[in-house]
C-alpha cells in the first residue's frame, strides 16, 4: 500500500507530461490543434482566459485531497521532480545518500510566496498587467524551455537522422530548418532551465513553495484538505526518513507535524516509511491546544520576526510604484517601430496584458514566422511573440496560432474572419525598389499578394511599379517576404496598434473563351 499511492501519482503524472511534451515538439503537425485542450487546465491560462471552472476545479482539488495538482498536472513541477529523481540516483553527491532533505521552518518562505502572490494579484487585477506571471508561471517557463530547447535539440537528431538516412537512398525523414530561435529566446530558456535544475537537486520544491504564484494560491486551499498525510504516533519511531526523502522539505519528524499548505503530495515519505508510520487518509482537524511547548517554539521566532515581515513587504510594495512608472513611460514614450502582432491580439496593449511568452504560437506556427522578442519593443514586450516575413509570410487562411493560444491572449478566428482582419499595412519604400533604382522589371510583390493590394502599375516606358491598396492589404507580409532587395527590403509591413476588419477584395473574374478554331 505504501508504494501505491506513489506509483499512481507518477503514472498520472506522466499521462500529463508526455502528452504536453510531445505537443510542443510536435514540429510535423501530426497531432490534432485541438489536442491543446490539455493546456487549459493550467491553472494560469485558466484564470486568464476566464475559464472559472477549471480554476474552481483545481481549488476543490486543493481542498479535499492537497496540493496533487503540483505533482500530477503542472509540467514544470513534473521536469522538477525527474530532475530530483536523477539526482538522487546517479550522483556520488553527499556519498550518493539518497535521503538529503530536512525540514525548513515555513515563515520566510511564507513571507516570500505571499508577498508573490499579493504583487500578482495586484497587477493582475489593479492593471491588467501578466509582466510578473511572466517570470513566475510555472507552465509558461515551461513552455519557453520546451519550445526554445527540447524542440530545437528534437529537430536537431531529426535532421541528423534524415541526412544519414538520405546516405542510404531513404527519404522517410525530411530535413528541418529552424527559423524562429532567438538568443535572447534561446538565454532565457536555458537560464530558467538551470535555475529549476539547481534548485530541485539542491533544495527539492523550493521553486514551488517560495517563488511560484500558483503553489502559493494552491497552499491556501491545501493548509485546510479533507485527506492529507499525517503520521501514526503508535508505528512512528521518529527515524527521520520521511523528512529526508521529503522534497517539499515540510516534514517535521521531532514534532510529527506536516506543513499541508507545502506539501505537494508526492507520496515519498509514505513510501520510504518502513513502519507504516506515514498515511495518506482523511485527517482535517481545527487546531488542537496540545504540546504546548512545540507550539511555543514554532509560534516564538514568528513573533519575533513580525518586523521582518513588515519590512519585506513594505519593500516589496515599494516596488509596485517603480515598475508602474515604468512600464507607463515604456507606453508613452515607447519605440516608434511597432511589432507586428499575430492574429487574434487585436491590439497591442490587450496583447501585452494577457501574453505570458509561453511560445506555444511560436512552435506552431507552420511557416516559422513568428518570433520572440528582444528588447527592440521594449522591456514590457520581452519575449512574446511577433510577426518577422524574413523566412517566411502568414498564410492567408491560417488560424492555427490563435486556435492553440490557451491564454486567449489571441482569440480563435475563424478563416473567414482571418482574411479580414487587417494586422499591419504594406509600405512601399520607392527609393530602394529594383524599378526605380535599377530600371529593371520585377513584380515578385504583386505575384504574392492574396488580396491584390499591392498591383503593378504604369511606371516608365514599358516598366511597372508597385502600388499598394491599404484599404484591402491585410499585412500577411508574402510581399516583405518574397521582395529581392537586401538588407531592407523595398515593401516591408506596418504594424497596425490596432487590429481592424476590412472588406474581402473582389477578385478579377476569369472569362470562358469559347475556341471554336486554331486561329489559323
Amino acid at each position: 500500500m505504501n508504494n501505491k499511492l506513489k506509483t499512481a501519482r507518477v503514472i498520472l503524472a506522466l499521462l500529463f507530461f508526455i502528452p504536453i511534451v510531445l505537443y510542443f515538439l510536435d514540429f510535423t503537425g501530426k497531432l490534432p490543434v485541438q489536442f491543446h485542450f490539455i493546456l487549459q487546465l493550467q491553472l494560469v491560462p485558466a484564470l486568464i482566459s476566464g475559464m472559472l471552472g477549471v480554476l474552481i476545479a483545481m481549488a476543490l482539488l486543493s481542498l479535499f485531497f492537497g496540493r496533487i495538482y503540483c505533482s500530477v498536472i503542472c509540467p514544470a513541477g513534473i521536469l522538477q521532480d525527474i530532475f530530483i529523481r536523477i539526482s538522487g540516483k546517479g550522483r556520488k553527491w553527499k556519498q550518493r545518500k539518497k535521503y538529503r532533505f530536512h525540514y525548513r521552518k515555513p515563515l520566510y518562505i511564507n513571507i516570500l510566496r505571499y508577498t508573490l502572490l499579493v504583487l500578482v494579484i495586484f497587477f493582475f487585477c489593479y492593471q491588467g498587467s501578466t509582466h510578473l506571471l511572466l517570470w513566475l508561471d510555472p507552465y509558461s517557463n515551461f513552455g519557453r524551455i520546451a519550445s526554445n530547447l527540447f524542440l530545437p535539440g528534437a529537430i536537431f537528431i531529426n535532421n541528423v537522422l534524415a541526412d544519414w538516412m538520405i546516405e542510404m537512398d531513404n527519404y522517410k525523414l525530411i530535413y528541418i530548418a529552424i527559423n524562429n530561435l532567438t538568443v535572447v529566446a534561446l538565454v532565457s530558456a536555458a537560464v530558467t532551465l538551470l535555475v529549476f535544475m539547481i534548485l530541485s537537486v539542491m533544495y527539492g520544491r523550493l521553486f514551488c513553495n517560495s517563488l511560484c504564484p500558483v503553489g502559493a494560491f494552491l497552499s491556501i486551499f491545501s493548509r485546510f484538505s479533507l485527506f492529507r498525510i499525517s503520521f501514526d504516533k503508535k508505528l512512528c519511531n521518529s527515524c527521520g526518513s520521511c523528512e529526508m526523502t521529503c522534497k517539499s522539505e515540510c516534514i517535521n519528524s521531532k514534532t510529527q507535524k506536516v506543513d499541508t499548505s507545502r506539501c505537494v503530495d508526492c507520496f515519498n515519505c509514505i513510501s520510504s516509511c518502513r513502519k507504516g508510520g506515514l498515511k495518506y487518509k482523511f485527517g482535517f482537524s481545527l487546531v488542537k491546544k496540545e504540546k504546548n511547548t512545540e507550539i511555543q517554539e514554532e509560534i516564538q521566532p514568528e513573533m519575533n520576526s513580525r518586523r521582518s515581515f513588515i519590512a519585506t513587504g513594505a519593500m516589496l510594495m515599494t516596488t509596485i510604484p517603480v515598475i508602474s512608472q515604468v512600464t507607463k513611460n515604456e507606453t508613452k514614450n515607447g519605440s516608434k517601430q511597432q511589432p507586428v502582432l499575430p492574429p487574434g491580439a487585436f491590439n497591442k496593449k490587450r496583447f501585452e496584458n494577457r501574453c505570458t511568452a509561453c511560445h506555444l504560437c511560436v512552435t506552431k506556427c507552420p511557416n516559422q514566422i513568428i518570433k520572440p522578442a528582444g528588447l527592440q519593443y521594449g522591456f514590457s514586450y520581452l519575449l512574446k511573440p511577433h510577426l518577422a516575413y524574413i523566412k517566411g509570410y502568414c498564410n492567408y487562411d491560417c488560424t492555427i496560432c490563435s486556435e492553440v493560444c490557451p491564454n486567449k491572449a489571441l482569440e480563435a478566428l475563424s478563416p473567414e474572419k482571418k482574411v479580414t482582419t487587417q494586422i499591419g499595412i504594406a509600405h512601399f519604400e520607392k527609393d530602394i525598389c529594383v524599378v526605380f533604382k535599377d530600371e529593371t522589371d520585377c513584380g515578385a510583390c504583386s505575384e504574392h499578394c492574396p488580396t491584390q493590394a499591392v498591383k503593378m502599375v504604369p511606371y516608365k516606358d514599358s516598366l511597372r511599379i508597385p502600388q499598394v491598396t491599404p484599404e484591402i492589404c491585410v499585412g500577411c507580409g508574402g510581399c516583405e517576404y518574397i521582395c529581392p532587395v537586401r538588407p531592407q527590403r523595398a515593401i516591408h509591413v506596418v504594424a497596425n496598434t490596432e487590429h481592424i476588419t476590412v472588406k474581402k477584395p473582389e477578385y478579377e473574374k476569369v472569362k470562358d473563351v469559347e475556341v471554336t478554331d486554331f486561329g489559323f
